[in-house]
């Protein structure tokens, strides 16, 4: 098993920044792709930005140049700056671990809400 524990969400203004930290332990070493997705009320959830092992990263087009996941291999963290915030990004953010072998599994976070003001 995975866990996945999110924080730094919170409240911010239009055009603002925040950062959000995933802090993972369990069996990680079975874990070869790693990253964030969003879930706005009554839409469904989508991939932000995420890791993947052999291949780099994978960033949604709508957050291209104004976000950023990066990881701590050592602390076992992934983050998400977020800059340049916009309204209809308020949402709760999650971290997602994807497992491929043996068998395809994904781990998610309890989520961390971000709330951009107009």
């Amino acid at each position: 098993q995975v866990q996945l524990v999110e924080s730094g969400g919170g409240l911010v203004q239009t055009g603002g920044s925040l950062r959000l930290s995933c802090a993972a332990s369990g069996s990680i070493f079975s874990i070869n792709a790693m990253g964030w997705y969003r879930q706005a009320p009554g839409k469904q959830r989508e991939l932000v930005a995420r890791f993947i092992n052999g291949a780099g990263t994978d960033y949604a087009d709508s957050v291209k140049g104004r976000f950023t996941i990066s990881k701590d291999n050592a602390k076992n963290m992934v983050y998400l700056q977020m800059n340049s915030l916009k309204p209809g990004e308020s949402a709760a953010y999650y971290c997602n671990g994807r497992r491929s072998y043996p068998t395809y599994a994904y781990y998610w976070g309890q989520g961390t809400q971000v709330t951009v003001s107009s």
